[in-house]
């Protein structure tokens, strides 16, 4: 049976001691650091299936040591932990690409859960990479490569995160259709919770960026109701 490796990079000497031995027992591999350097400094030298960061951490903290990783692996799953509850430090967690957030304290069952959901997303590909959507798009002056998350145009090639592809292929293959928040939510991010979608809103904003030199392509907010990706 394939035992998933973990880097926990958490600067409490004891919730990291009751963590790893909780995630060891559940047949997790775990690789420990003490902050937001030594995180990186691993993450350089081994494969992970995870990451789970705290936020505030000496040295590097978590956001940062997440960019950092971004830089390196872009697809990799991201956990946060924090003693924050603000919006905002949520939502700036969503846009360095956290894939969840959970704030202390919280039940080691909770991690668990949580834990075994993003990998099971992102092993059977749920979060919008199974065969039937890795194929290439025409989005006017755009070609979308859903397959190698690229997106092609007349300045050159853009590489996309695993959500920003997620979320456009959703959109383009439902093209001129309205998409509901509630079901992007779910197949991308896996819940539909307010903050997840506050994150939503943000990849909808980078996906326009993205677009926004054709005219004729646009992605309509369609109030409290969902999005829609239309071509004119």
């Amino acid at each position: 049976m394939y035992k998933a490796t973990i880097l926990l990079v958490e600067d409490d000497p004891n919730l990291s001691m009751v963590l790893q031995d909780y995630l060891e027992m559940l047949e997790y591999s775990i690789v420990l650091a003490r902050n937001g350097e030594e995180g990186l400094s691993h993450f350089k030298k081994q494969d992970f299936d995870m990451c789970i960061l705290d936020v505030m951490m000496p040295r590097k903290d978590g956001f940062s040591l997440a960019m950092d990783i971004r830089k390196e692996n872009k697809l990799i799953p991201i956990i946060f932990l924090t003693a924050k509850s603000l919006k905002e430090d949520r939502i700036r967690g969503f846009q360095t690409g956290c894939d969840d957030y959970i704030a202390k304290p919280f039940s080691t069952e909770e991690l668990s859960l949580r834990i075994r959901a993003i990998l099971r997303r992102c092993q059977s590909g749920s979060d919008g990479e199974n065969e039937e959507q890795e194929k290439t798009f025409e989005l006017g002056k755009y070609i979308f490569d859903a397959e190698n998350m690229t997106l092609n145009g007349k300045d050159g090639t853009r590489s996309l995160t695993r959500k920003e592809t997620a979320l456009l292929c959703i959109l383009c293959k439902n093209m001129d259709k309205l998409v509901a928040r509630d079901h992007i939510l779910k197949e991308v991010w896996g819940d539909d919770d307010y903050f997840l979608g506050r994150s939503m809103d943000v990849f909808i904003a980078k996906l326009r960026k993205y677009l926004r030199d054709d005219p004729g392509l646009s992605i309509t907010n369609v109030h409290g109701a969902g999005f829609k990706l239309e071509t004119y």
